[in-house]
């Protein structure tokens, strides 16, 4: 099949998730003739997503409706090179999402910055501790972009999503009420942080009974009316749950939707085509340089569109596939570790304490997003690792995101799986139960990668994307040893009963845990290593940007959208600032 050849652009974005709107919309402004491309369709959260239709936690949560179709492409996963990756047939561990606003449109809101060394992770450890408490098979490294360089963009994507919170750290002062390990900030947040309920209340005082420091999640539901720099409004969270894998009919959480595309879309030099599935970025002779994509529409036809500049910014998935389809950049072999494409792929690690009660009362129903309060004393290296097996950490939190009735059922250890009595326990402890969570770092492996299946195609013919990937024993002696910190908050919470569970055994890819997939296109100092340069320009094709959760090297305990938003900032102001005054390689 012959494509059509449609009318050159300057910038041709692919996705249009968090990422893809920001950079559609700075360079815009910047009087760029842009065009997004986004595989999903139109969704209108106050029409599709209005009361009563919105809490229909079957049709969005359990049947996917939002999330990518795996019926026609899905990705294969094992656990080892040695084992036949299958492909994911279902939602399980992870749900990215298949409109226009991305996975974002049913994202919890958890809006924390990374931490200082997280983006020297491999450097501080070694300083601090030896090369000896890095395992050699361990990939993780430096970003080659440190946390000063990115604050700035930080606070612009946290005023541009309205996130609410306390600062802990204004300018190196640490200020009370809020987290005083994370990062300094340059001014507070733009809204105050929400309430703490009495899950929270009873969380914290435990947390302060033990000398720790409890503090209010940061999150992008609204917790008052709020107008952004782009003067959109944003309603008020009103806590009616069904926030997580769902849009919010309110208007009141963060996402391309509420926050970049009303104005965008006011603007004659920039055009959406949804319904727009991306397959190739097309290349000149030598490789060197991109000339466009091509892509096929709803009804199969395929097009090429020629533009001058190239922005995959897609999830971390699609991202990374459309590089190894595309040629950009070397695969990543994992015999000889070489290439870059595929390599360091990551996740998040987690652990839980469950707990019971038989008086006390929590009304889960009530909540929305990440709310939630939360403990640092365990995350990054704020904690001395001197005699332990393991480097990096995990916050402990309680959510409080609103208890959906088929996946928020929890009964205590001994209850029957099914009949009466099982009926009378998940009714009894429904607002009886509450769960403090560790939500971990993950580092990097040689043997945990991302490549194109030999296998298995989807429904165009293409290779489906392979992911092989297990725990490391980082992870799992990490979540070990600080579930049990967890558990001794949980004692001091008085439950009747309490049951743990930290990262163990094998990786697996059928029951949910986050979708915080990263790394594969990272980013870093040396092409021998990253797939982009500090500014998310590919090494290979200069005309290409990569930007997204692929470019993590490894992952932070902290949930990723926060930093993916910046690191869209940052690489906005880069294309303006400089790439566009001399386009070409950049470092």
């Amino acid at each position: 099949m012959t494509p059509t050849k449609l009318k050159p652009v300057d910038a041709v974005i692919v996705g249009t998730g968090v990422v893809g709107s920001i950079l559609a919309k700075e360079l815009a402004d910047a009087e760029l003739k842009v065009v997004a491309l986004e595989r999903g369709r139109v969704i209108d959260p106050q029409h599709d997503f209005a009361s009563p239709y919105t809490f229909d936690e079957l049709k969005y949560d359990r049947h996917s409706d939002i999330f990518q179709d795996l019926s026609r492409e899905t990705i294969t996963f094992r656990n080892n090179a040695r084992e036949v990756a299958l492909p994911m047939r279902e939602m399980g561990s992870f749900k990215p999402g298949e409109a226009v606003g991305g996975t974002s449109l049913h994202w919890g809101t958890h809006t924390r910055r990374f931490l200082p060394w997280d983006f020297e992770t491999r450097s501080r450890t070694i300083e601090r501790y030896g090369k000896s408490q890095i395992l050699d098979e361990c990939s993780s490294q430096d970003w080659g972009l440190t946390y000063e360089e990115l604050e700035p963009y930080y606070d612009q994507f946290e005023h541009l999503y309205g996130v609410g919170g306390k600062a802990g750290n204004l300018n190196g002062e640490i200020q009370p009420g809020g987290n005083p390990f994370e990062g300094p900030r340059s001014r507070e947040y733009p809204n105050p942080p929400s309430s703490m309920n009495y899950a929270g209340t009873l969380f914290a005082n435990a947390c302060r009974e033990l000398g720790y420091h409890p503090h209010v999640n940061p999150v992008a539901a609204q917790t008052q009316a709020y107008t952004n720099p782009y003067k959109l409004m944003l309603g008020q969270c009103i806590r009616g749950g069904f926030c997580s894998s769902h849009a919010c009919s309110m208007g009141a959480k963060a996402n391309p939707l509420t926050t970049v595309m009303p104005a965008l879309l006011k603007q004659a030099n920039f055009e959406l085509r949804p319904l727009s599935n991306v397959i190739k970025v097309n290349l000149d002779s030598d490789g060197k340089r991109a000339t466009g994509v091509t892509y096929l529409d709803a009804a199969g036809r395929e097009f090429e569109q020629p533009a001058e500049l190239v922005i995959l910014a897609a999830y971390t998935f699609n991202n990374v596939r459309l590089m190894l389809l595309s040629g950009i950049g070397k695969p990543y072999d994992p015999a000889t570790n070489r290439g870059v494409v595929g390599r360091n792929y990551s996740y998040q690690s987690a652990g839980r304490v469950t707990l019971f009660f038989e008086e006390k009362v929590f009304n889960p129903f009530m909540g929305g997003g990440a709310r939630g309060t939360a403990i640092d004393e365990f995350n990054g290296d704020n904690f001395d690792h001197s005699g332990l097996d393991f480097f990096g950490g995990a916050y402990i939190a309680v959510a409080s995101s609103g208890a959906m009735p088929i996946k928020s059922i929890h009964v205590p250890p001994g209850t029957p799986r099914w009949g009466a009595e099982w009926k009378r326990a998940a009714a009894r402890y429904y607002q009886r139960n509450l769960t403090v969570r560790l939500h971990g770092a993950c580092q990097s492996y040689r043997q945990n990668y991302l490549d194109l299946d030999p296998n298995y195609r989807d429904a165009n013919g293409l290779p489906l994307l392979r992911m092989t990937f297990d725990w490391g024993d980082n992870e799992r002696k990490a979540s070990a040893w600080i579930t049990k910190k967890a558990e001794e908050i949980a004692k001091a919470m008085n439950p009747s009963l309490m049951s743990a569970q930290p990262t163990a055994g094998h990786y697996d890819i059928v029951p949910y845990q986050s979708t915080h997939n990263v790394g594969g296109a990272a980013v870093g100092a040396d092409p021998a290593t990253s797939a982009v340069n500090k500014y998310l320009q590919s090494w290979d094709v200069s005309n290409v940007f990569v930007i997204g959760g692929c470019n993590f090297p490894q992952n932070s305990a902290n949930p990723p959208t926060g930093t993916i938003g910046a690191l869209a900032c940052w690489a906005a102001d880069s294309i303006k600032d400089l790439y566009l005054k001399r386009p070409g390689p950049m470092v």
